[in-house]
């Protein structure tokens, strides 16, 4: 059989009568490798279950603040969705103690805690990771020693200090102490130790001083991190019990925890108005995450180079 007779024209081969069977689909992970079913469907199970941990009382305290006086909360199966929902005790919440008053002192003492922390971890991780200085390694050892002593610990140091300084039952002491965190001071390192230092370069060969290099390069590179610190600054100084509860003595001035705990204790067996005063207390850290979300999840990569 010559070469023409065992090739059809168009050089396609004979066909051979099998047909091609489908193929089943592949599930991949971000490497490429395939996942299989079990172990997607376990992952799947997995998550769901951190979902029901971390959500689920959140979700639960929400219904709660929703139901009526005459809903029983401890029935049994439990309800899970109001059969009337109101928002009397959210009313009753604000009838009851100045919840709002003490919701904007809590918002200084955040706000304030973000600025501060924010400014004073970038000044500082910058000196850390880029200036050229004697002691620089010892600094850095410093602060990470600073975050393995308890707040427990210093706490009487603390309040003999603002007491000296005059600063006992002000908005200005119960913000002081925690300005500047050393867990933001390093993260802040870490991100600008993550900068290509040929840009830099590249800007102190145009003349730009130390200033304009972190003004003007450094800083907005890192705006993913400088998110994750504002964060940690404003749930810090947002959930804030203790510190706030010593140095702290006029009502006028007490922090929303402060409040709530008053409620509280003034009604103990009314659960209804405890939710609905933990659902204002957790409402503007989810506002503020929700606004920083996209920043958040960059990462301390972000300072790489783009063509």
């Amino acid at each position: 059989m010559s070469v023409a007779e065992r090739t059809r024209p168009g050089g396609k081969p004979p066909a051979t009568g099998r047909r091609k069977e489908p193929r089943e689909p592949r599930v991949t992970d971000e490497h490429g490798r395939r996942v299989r079913v079990w172990e997607l469907a376990l992952r799947y199970l997995l998550l769901l279950g951190v979902l029901a941990l971390t959500i689920g009382p959140f979700l639960w305290q929400l219904s709660t603040s929703l139901k009526g006086p005459t809903e029983d909360i401890f029935s049994s199966p439990p309800a899970f969705l109001p059969s009337d929902p109101t928002l009397h005790n959210y009313e009753r919440v604000a009838e009851t103690i100045p919840v709002w008053d003490y919701a904007l002192n809590s918002l200084k003492v955040a706000a304030a805690n973000v600025v501060t922390n924010c400014v004073g971890a970038a000044l500082a991780g910058y000196a850390l990771a880029r200036l050229r200085y004697r002691g620089r390694r010892a600094a850095a050892l410093v602060f990470i020693l600073a975050m393995l002593v308890p707040v427990e610990g210093i706490i009487i140091a603390q309040f003999t200090t603002m007491r000296e300084l005059g600063l006992n039952n002000t908005l200005v002491g119960v913000v002081l102490p925690g300005c500047v965190s050393a867990l933001n001071v390093l993260l802040m390192r870490n991100a600008f130790l993550n900068l290509p230092y040929e840009i830099e370069e590249a800007a102190y060969v145009d003349g730009a001083n130390v200033w304009q290099r972190f003004w003007r390069i450094a800083l907005p590179s890192v705006k993913g991190t400088l998110a994750v610190v504002a964060i940690f600054a404003f749930m810090g100084a947002w959930d804030d019990f203790l510190w706030p509860l010593i140095v702290l003595s006029d009502p006028s001035k007490f922090t929303l925890t402060i409040g709530l705990n008053y409620l509280h204790g003034t009604f103990a067996n009314d659960e209804r108005l405890v939710a609905a005063g933990t659902i204002i207390a957790v409402v503007p850290l989810i506002a503020l995450f929700a606004c920083l979300q996209r920043y958040f999840f960059r990462g301390v990569g972000e300072g790489a180079v783009k063509g």
